[in-house]
């Protein structure tokens, strides 16, 4: 497959939509996002965001344009180990018949940031934890958990191993397979790269990755760093051997950054899916924070945006 959640199942069950349209929300006008995520299922687009002490929300659209009002689909649990930074960056996946929520919180467990595993029947919850709050190794700082199946149908995890609890501040991003109810990993991490494998200039920051393979099979990651004067990006990675575990390397040409699309801010934080056309789409926020001018009044600030993608000269490429 060319990605976890191309070829998502028609529903035999009713999902129930009570969906209210009460507040302006187009694309269009700048939706304030940071980190989207979009899965298409049963002919309809379902964006999922973190919500801190609302949990994680989802809003529904017919068109990638007009949106429903926000519906919490995973509210913060009685009890809850996670003491801050709760929800980044959650990402809903579809796996033989039921849906999984991969967010990241801090925990009170561990203290250390980690990957939670949430699951559903539906997109729209309840999601119920099903990992004991923290799937991946507990003395670690992780975050921006995704999915990915490889040709033999393993799941993995992929995930970030941040540069906060690295000695060298160098973030790095790893995989492990994943059982088959998501509870848990079956295999030691395996360190994919760093940050700085990338090239001098790059921060230590390894965020948002997420896998694709081309129409010849191969493989590649997109994900996101920052570069003094070009800010938040979206850089593609190779790897040689088509397998989840490399070795990887690093594409000069940045898919995502400022001004690469004239006009465009910086953003990252990016996924891919396919909308009901078959047409494969890039979704990320841009800018990274917000931009004010010089009397310090915002003139613009994080939002979701989508563009069309390409597959070209063994790569990808915005339309």
């Amino acid at each position: 497959m060319k990605f976890s959640n191309l070829n998502i199942p028609v529903s035999d069950k009713e999902v129930k939509l009570n969906l209210e349209y009460t507040q302006n929300r187009k694309t269009s006008e700048k939706l304030p996002c940071r980190d989207p995520f979009i899965l298409l299922y049963d002919n309809k687009y379902y964006f999922y965001q973190g919500a801190g002490s609302r949990g994680v929300v989802c809003s529904v659209s017919d068109d990638l344009e007009t949106w429903s009002d926000q519906v919490t689909v995973l509210p913060v649990p009685e009890d809850f180990h996670g003491i801050k930074d709760l929800f980044w960056a959650p990402e809903c996946h579809y796996y033989k018949g039921n849906f999984y929520i991969f967010t990241s919180v801090y925990s009170n467990k561990t203290n250390h940031r980690c990957i939670s595993v949430y699951r559903a029947d539906n997109p729209m919850g309840p999601f119920v934890d099903i990992a004991d709050g923290c799937i991946c190794p507990k003395d670690w700082d992780t975050i921006d958990g995704t999915l990915y199946v490889d040709p033999d149908g393993q799941p993995w995890m992929v995930f970030v191993h941040e540069w906060t609890s690295m000695p060298d501040h160098n973030g790095g991003m790893c995989a492990a397979k994943l059982s088959e109810d998501f509870t848990h990993l079956i295999s030691e991490p395996v360190e994919l790269f760093r940050a700085k494998d990338r090239g001098e200039g790059y921060g230590g920051v390894t965020d948002g990755p997420y896998m694709y393979t081309d129409e010849n099979g191969h493989l590649m990651m997109i994900w996101s760093n920052g570069l003094k004067d070009v800010g938040y990006l979206v850089a593609i990675a190779h790897s040689e051997s088509d397998t989840i575990l490399g070795p990887w390397t690093h594409q000069d040409k940045l898919l995502y950054c400022r001004d690469c699309i004239p006009g465009c801010t910086d953003g990252g934080h990016a996924m891919i899916f396919n909308d009901k056309n078959g047409v494969t789409k890039i979704t990320l926020h841009g800018p990274n924070g917000r931009r004010k001018d010089e009397a310090g009044n915002v003139i613009d600030y994080e939002h979701l945006l989508i563009f069309d993608l390409i597959e070209k000269d063994g790569t990808l490429d915005i339309k």
